[in-house]
């Protein structure tokens, strides 16, 4: 709310160069906000601390914002807004307007989720996933152009062996079906043929290794099988994304595969300008800054001795073609953390050839480890991956019995729908609640509280906001003037002369006043929606809007307890009202930029 003005004393104290500072907001018991700008700035500006916050204060501009600026302790800022301030702009949102969209929209291709054709997604895709789909929503309602790129493993060696498999087994047998039911099992068995047959002359596994030669060398029949194991894995792919309620489709799928054609030029062209070599009989790249134990240069391998291709020159090509072909303002790969040396050798590699110009950004968003409970990667009891889908499955179930006890008086539909919102939300939120990349651990009990900075927390919250408004009577009124606005072409929620309109356009929404402690603290903080939804624009780091939305459901409970809505009278209960409708279409909007979507009732 502040901060470009904070900003702007600063550039005006000290030069234009410190205009970017961050004044270091915080919340405040003596006012209602600190500004902590003096502490960092003090060094920098070569005076002390509270001289450096005299120094903001006279160039402060907040007339008409604030009813007191005071400096306490060695530099803190205190700001105490003025209320009449805090109403005009809560009523401008009301009923609920977007956020302001980015000063400057970017063209963001997003890398995400990435699972292989013929395998299990398993809990690590998950987190790939789910940040990834929250980012790319984030993006899109602060009207950025987003290209969704699904890069899924797709080609190479192992598809010979999976190719061949498919070709004894037969495509109508049940085995064939497991690639959709079961896609880990239909691997292994491949796997287990290969394995066996590795020291045969002319075995499955001489045999596969030949099909890998066909299937690059463009043999109908084994390409024609290549496809079908693709289309085979979609519809696995699909199952999961559908459950988990993931914008991706067909449609933004760019596999490996899609970049084979252009390979052996990215590494002539690569050899021409004298940025790979050959080391060990592979053609190599050593881009400045990276170096082994031995402290000689490390390689990124871009075509293996054997003449073959690996994720070094696919991810060059990918990155190439994100920029040249779609124009990206900024290339972002939600991919996990054990890859970053290797992406950080790409885009090195990809900023020596002039592929990746310096007006482009590429961020590898780095995704952390999902434990169990004994601190290690998790698994299953036979110590292999846990299957998404089977997780996924375990938390609608653990949230059915949880409703079915609790809201026994829901229909069997309400019920079911309830527990399958709860359940993935719960997981989904878990999931975005820390930093992205951090390790957490999974833990069901924990995720499926209704106390705690949880998703049925959030989810509980907006439920009961509805059920207030329902027994008010105006549930639905708000829900039809949150729709009016939504489906106005080019308009915002104010009308001409500033205030909110109800959905027949004419009758003015009911103000809201704040008065009450409570009140203010709850306004203040919706204040901060479209704040929050730009620091996640800037630093991607969705488990800041968790962290938002939790306390906003906190600052409603509170709220709630202290003022009275549905037993106050007139002016105080309309305007508690209107209050409560507004922390829910946050709450609801929140949620859904999480990709988690509000129960009716919980």
């Amino acid at each position: 709310m502040v901060v470009p003005r904070v900003q702007a004393a600063i550039a005006s104290a000290f030069g234009e160069e410190y205009r970017g500072t961050d004044p270091v907001v915080r919340p405040s018991q003596f006012a209602d906000i600190q500004v902590n700008a003096a502490m960092a700035l003090a060094k920098k500006v070569g005076m002390p601390p509270r001289d450096a916050a005299a120094r903001i204060v006279d160039a402060l501009d907040l007339d008409g914002i604030c009813t007191a600026v005071e400096i306490s302790g060695p530099g803190f800022i205190n700001l105490t807004f003025d209320g009449t301030w805090i109403e005009e702009l809560l009523n401008a949102e009301s009923p609920g307007a977007p956020a302001v969209p980015a000063a400057e929209a970017q063209r963001v291709v997003v890398d995400y989720s990435s699972p292989n054709v013929a395998k299990e997604m398993h809990v690590g895709h998950l987190r790939t996933t789910v940040v990834g789909d929250s980012l790319v929503k984030v993006f899109e309602a602060l009207g950025d152009t987003v290209i969704r790129q699904n890069h899924i493993g797709d080609w190479g060696t192992p598809f010979g062996m999976l190719i061949e498999h498919w070709l004894e087994i037969g495509e109508d047998s049940p085995e064939a079906a497991l690639l959709v039911d079961d896609p880990s099992a239909f691997y292994q068995a491949a796997r287990a043929k290969f394995d066996a047959s590795a020291t045969e002359d002319d075995g499955f596994a001489t045999r596969a290794r030949l099909r890998v030669v066909a299937l690059q060398g463009g043999d109908q029949e084994t390409f024609a099988v290549w496809q079908r194991l693709v289309a085979q894995s979609k519809r696995y792919f699909n199952a999961i994304y559908s459950v988990l309620g993931i914008s991706l489709t067909d449609d933004h799928i760019a596999g490996e595969s899609s970049y084979d054609a252009h390979l052996a030029q990215l590494c002539q062209e690569l050899e021409d300008r004298g940025l790979a070599r050959i080391s060990d009989g592979a053609l190599c790249t050593f881009p400045a800054g990276f170096t082994g134990r031995d402290g000689e240069p490390m390689p990124l391998i871009i075509r293996k001795s054997d003449g073959g291709y690996g994720y070094g020159t696919t991810d060059l090509a990918t990155i190439r073609y994100r920029v040249r072909e779609l124009e990206a303002n900024r290339v972002l790969y939600v991919v996990g953390a054990p890859q970053n040396m290797h992406l950080r050798m790409v885009m090195a590699t990809a900023r020596d050839a002039g592929w990746l110009p310096d007006t482009v950004e590429a961020v590898h968003v780095q995704i952390g480890n999902v434990l169990g409970e004994d601190g290690k990667i998790l698994k299953s009891r036979s110590g292999a991956p846990v299957k998404l889908m089977a997780l996924l499955e375990e938390a609608v179930d653990r949230a059915r019995a949880v409703i079915d006890a609790s809201r026994p008086e829901l229909t069997e539909a309400e019920r079911a729908v309830t527990a399958r919102q709860v359940g993935i939300g719960a997981v989904k939120y878990a999931d975005l609640s820390v930093g992205h990349d951090t390790e957490y651990v999974f833990d069901f009990d924990r995720m499926l509280a209704l106390s705690g900075n949880t998703g049925p927390y959030v989810q509980y919250a907006a439920a009961r906001i509805r059920s207030i408004l329902r027994k008010a009577g105006v549930l639905e009124r708000y829900t039809a003037l949150e729709a009016a606005v939504a489906a106005a072409p080019g308009t915002d929620s104010a009308g001409t002369d500033g205030a909110a309109t109800d959905s027949d356009g004419g009758t003015p929404a009911t103000p809201i006043a704040v008065v009450e402690a409570a009140e203010r603290a709850l306004a203040l903080h919706l204040l901060e929606y479209g704040a929050t939804l730009h620091k996640v624009r800037e630093v991607l780091e969705p488990h800041r809007l968790c962290t938002y939305l939790f306390e906003l459901a906190q600052l409603f409970t509170s709220f709630y307890d202290q003022c009275p809505v549905l037993k106050s009278e007139d002016s105080v209960r309309e305007s508690r009202l209107a209050l409560c409708a507004l922390v829910l279409r946050r709450l609801s909007e929140g949620l859904d930029l999480l990709g988690i979507e509000t129960p009716e009732n919980m």
